[in-house]
């Protein structure tokens, strides 16, 4: 039987379900233990954890044998490691062609959960289930891991303004299941379909040489739908600029949202669309906080506004399209102005929604002189301030109602 490595207590820290912290405490102890892991492995590692979201620790083994492991030599290292750390319920003789030889049997004062420091407790992230009916069991114990979930889990409901970067990365693989969809408008173009309005001529005639000219059959066409166009305008002030990071990585994240125009703003205005496109969202972030000079400074929302419907909206962009404003509604400029560019972007748009995360509080009133000048001409108000209240935006950017359904100041 290989010799054991022991995992000293003081260099691995209790589970505590976060799976950066669980991912950085494993490659630490590999790293001990002589495998070349540095800090890019271990973000495979759990870019890998998240992706495969494994059920048990043979499936977190195996997903640490493809992330950490580069030389056939390593992975006896990595076994010993795996096994000294999660309790030896990994057969280390099955990876190595061998079924007959027996499992790996931690010493009591060697490995284990309870020497190395990782609990055993399902309380703690790892629940250790199944036991040994005898010297041989059939085969090895597993143990369910819910470190991912977890994580994500307890992340979905903490505000977006106390999260740290590294935990907001976490939330990157939740952010991939949303899909942001808007009302369906019908284009210029048609398709076949039986009960049309317009009748295709041509097709039609085609098909009556074989009834000798005598159109026994009508081809009908219709207008094809096609989704409206998204357009974001992002507060990124510095009141605003945890959420602004949130909610951007959400939109380079989920589905449906890669035809989306994306303008920041603060004491300027800055179109980051191709900026944000074909690249990941740690650096999508980068770039934005590079491209827009304005970041974490103040807030005219009515000259960026302005500028916008000047220089865009005006020409096509806003014309029935969906329009997102990410803001808490602090403004330094005239609320005079802001209230008649959003009366302009009103009568331009399908529909505006308002992201205030303020909103969350119970006792908000928009009493503030910008929001409250905007307020009128905003078809939904939400608060888009955490995970676990993204539904309420995504129902309020896919509503197909009247566009003339205005939200009442104060209510």
């Amino acid at each position: 039987m290989p010799e054991r490595t022991h995992v000293p207590a003081s260099r691995v820290s209790p589970v505590t379900g976060d799976l950066p912290a669980l991912a950085a405490r494993f490659a630490a102890a590999c790293r001990d233990a002589g495998l070349p892991v540095g800090p890019d492995r271990a973000e495979r590692l759990t870019r890998a954890v998240l992706a495969a979201e494994p059920a048990t620790t043979r499936r977190l083994y195996h997903c640490a044998l493809a992330t950490l492991v580069t030389d056939p030599a390593q992975i006896p290292v990595l076994e010993r490691v795996f096994a000294a750390v999660f309790g030896g319920l990994v057969d280390e003789a099955e990876h190595r062609g061998d079924p007959g030889s027996p499992p790996l049997d931690p010493a009591p004062d060697a490995a284990g959960p309870a020497a190395s420091g990782w609990p055993g407790a399902a309380g703690n992230g790892i629940a250790r289930t199944g036991g040994r009916t005898g010297d041989r069991p059939d085969r090895p114990a597993e143990t369910p891991v819910r470190a991912a979930a977890s994580a994500a889990e307890r992340l979905a409901s903490r505000d977006f303004d106390v999260l740290t970067p590294e935990e907001l990365r976490v939330l990157a693989a939740a952010m991939r299941r949303f899909g942001i969809a808007t009302p369906p408008r019908r284009s210029r173009r048609t398709r076949r379909a039986g009960y049309g309005r317009r009748i295709d001529l041509r097709t039609t005639l085609r098909g009556a040489r074989r009834t000798a000219g005598d159109p026994v059959r009508l081809v009908r066409r219709t207008r094809r739908p096609r989704p409206r166009r998204l357009v974001v305008l992002c507060d990124i002030s510095g009141s605003m600029e945890p959420y602004a990071r949130a909610l951007l990585q959400l939109l380079y994240c989920a589905g449906g949202a890669a035809r989306a125009e994306i303008f920041t703003f603060a004491t300027r205005l800055t179109r980051l669309t191709r900026a944000l496109a074909h690249t990941t969202p740690a650096v999508a972030l980068q770039r934005a906080s590079t491209l827009a000079p304005d970041w974490s400074g103040g807030t005219r929302i009515g000259e960026a506004l302005k500028r916008f419907l000047d220089d865009h909206g005006a020409r096509g962009m806003a014309r029935g399209a969906v329009v997102l404003i990410i803001s808490d509604g602090w403004d330094t400029g005239d609320p005079d102005e802001l209230g008649a560019q959003m009366a302009r972007l009103s009568r331009l748009a399908h529909r505006v929604v308002w992201a205030n995360p303020r909103t969350r509080h119970a006792d908000y009133r928009p009493l503030v002189g910008g929001m409250a000048a905007a307020l009128p001409y905003c078809d939904a108000l939400v608060s888009a301030h955490r995970l676990d209240a993204l539904g309420e935006l995504l129902a309020a950017l896919a509503d197909g109602g009247p566009a003339t359904r205005r939200v009442r100041p104060g209510g």
